[in-house]
C-alpha cells in the first residue's frame, strides 16, 4: 500500500507517495528523475546503484525507501555540477576513467565515501572500496589513478580549510 515518504535527496526535501518496501532505486529514477543510479543487476552485486546514505555508499536496488527516512540521500547528481565537478568527479574525467559509463556511478559514489571515512588511502584501501564494482571495460588502472588523485585533492582542500580557520 502507498503511503506519503518524506526524503531528503540532494539536499532537497522531497515527498513521494509508494510503498515503503519499493527499493530506493525505483523512486530516485521513476518518481524523482535522478538517473545516476542505474539498474545492473537487482540484487546489490555489480554496484552500479550505489548512492549514499548518510555517509555509507549502499546499493539502492535492495534498500527499501522507507528504510531512509530522516536520512540524507545522495546521488551522482547531488555531488557536483558540471561547471563545479566533485573532485572525484573531477579526478575521473581527467584520468579518463569511464569508457561506457554503466558502472561509474557506483564506482564515483564508493570513492566518495572511501575519502570521506579515509582521506588518505592507501592502494589497497582503495582496491578494497572498489572490489564489489562490476565494470567489464577495462580502465581499471585509471578508475584507481582517479580515486588517488581525487584523495590528494580533497586532502589539500581539507588542510587549506584548517589553515584558513586556524587565522
Amino acid at each position: 500500500m502507498a503511503a506519503l515518504i518524506a526524503l531528503k535527496v540532494n539536499g532537497l526535501a522531497v515527498q513521494v507517495s509508494v510503498a515503503p518496501s519499493t527499493p530506493l532505486l525505483l523512486v530516485l529514477r521513476n518518481d524523482l528523475g535522478l538517473y545516476g543510479p542505474k539498474y545492473g543487476c537487482g540484487l546489490a552485486e555489480c554496484g552500479a546503484c550505489a548512492v549514499l546514505v548518510g555517509d555509507t555508499a549502499v546499493r539502492s536496488c535492495t534498500v527499501p525507501v522507507g528504510a531512509t527516512t530522516g536520512r540524507p540521500i545522495t546521488t551522482l547528481e547531488g555531488l557536483g555540477t558540471p561547471q563545479h565537478p566533485h573532485p572525484v568527479q573531477a579526478a575521473f574525467i581527467a584520468n579518463n576513467a569511464a569508457q561506457c559509463g554503466y558502472c561509474i556511478n557506483g564506482m564515483i559514489v564508493a570513492a566518495v565515501a572511501l575519502l570521506r571515512s579515509n582521506s588518505s588511502p592507501d592502494e589497497t584501501a582503495i582496491r578494497t572500496a572498489l572490489r564489489h564494482h562490476l565494470c567489464r571495460c577495462g580502465t581499471h588502472l585509471e578508475i584507481l589513478a582517479a580515486v588517488r588523485e581525487a584523495a590528494l585533492a580533497t586532502s589539500k582542500v581539507a588542510s587549506a580549510n584548517v589553515e584558513e580557520a586556524a587565522s
